[in-house]
């Protein structure tokens, strides 16, 4: 599995030790490590035998570090995850086992709890240009609107299925499906790189699908906390790379100008109003995750 670290503090051991209860399997930890200075990542390595430290030569963002970690990987699944996640017991193998039953699966994400209780959206419908401004516009103000309900899809109790995209802070990935298309895209340094991976393999006849009988916690917010205007910054420049390429050449030059404009005027609104790192709100508690509905793969 990889993870990318970049000074990740205490929450690096928790994870590690998190995996033991996680699967029956053995497991080798990949820290693609993106110049950390707080010597947790080697200290974290220098412990745990199965614990690799790989240096990426500097902060090249999340993608080009899980491409540099997932290299030459052996087997048929790796688990890319973010260090600050934590691992409930048999979350992996579920994550396996679903797998096994979805064989057009590139990848499987697990329902992802926050520490709050909350069931964090992770497996969402690709963003839609009907959908991705209603959501943008109305989601700080309005967490239940029509827009952000449909595309992350939370007023549905949580049941294994096919989704658009997962969260990439936890999933399972194809290594073949992965490496057919090229990986994560260098192009995005954090957000929406994801979205983007699904989206192409989709294209290609993959399938992401949601495992709520997996869960894992998830902190988050440590980039967003360390420097939360830079974050917002790429935040907004990782959705204008991925919607400008979804609508390409002449003809959509007057859309994505206004794709420009109005994420450019959703930053500037998210400044002045002081809501740096917010989004919408979740709207479902994660009480029913750990048992959820089967779906027949296909």
């Amino acid at each position: 599995m990889v993870a990318v670290t970049y000074s990740p503090g205490e929450a690096l051991e928790g994870f590690v030790t998190s995996l033991a209860e996680a699967t029956t399997r053995p497991v080798e930890v990949v820290l693609a490590d993106n110049g950390s200075t707080d010597g947790v990542p080697e200290q974290v390595a220098a412990r745990h035998p199965h614990v690799r430290l790989l240096p990426t030569g500097g902060n090249v963002g999340y993608g080009a570090a899980v491409n540099a970690g997932l290299s030459g990987a052996p087997g048929r699944y790796a688990l890319v995850a973010n260090p600050d996640v934590h691992f409930e017991p048999g979350a992996v193998d579920e994550l396996l086992a679903v797998a096994a039953r979805w064989p057009r699966a590139a990848t499987v994400g697990p329902a992802i709890r926050t520490p709050q209780g909350e069931l964090y959206p992770s497996a969402r419908d690709l963003p839609r240009l009907s959908t991705g401004a209603g959501h943008a516009l109305l989601g700080w103000a309005w967490p239940g609107n029509p827009w952000t309900a449909r595309y992350r899809r939370e007023r549905e109790a949580p049941r294994e299925r096919a989704a658009g995209w997962l969260s990439g802070s936890c999933f399972l990935v194809d290594l073949v499906a992965f490496r057919a298309v090229g990986g994560f895209d260098p192009g995005y340094f954090m957000y929406f790189e994801d979205v983007d991976l699904a989206e192409r393999l989709s294209r290609a006849g993959y399938l992401h699908v949601y495992a709520p009988s997996a869960v894992v916690v998830h902190e988050g917010g440590h980039a967003t906390r360390r420097d939360p205007h830079r974050m917002q910054r790429v935040h907004h420049t990782s959705a204008l790379r991925y919607l400008s390429r979804q609508y390409p050449g002449p003809r959509h030059a007057p859309l994505r100008l206004a794709l420009r404009a109005g994420l450019g005027g959703r930053m500037l609104v998210s400044y002045v109003s002081g809501r740096v790192a917010a989004g919408a709100r979740f709207q479902r508690r994660a009480d029913d995750v750990g048992s959820g509905g089967r779906e027949a793969g296909a």
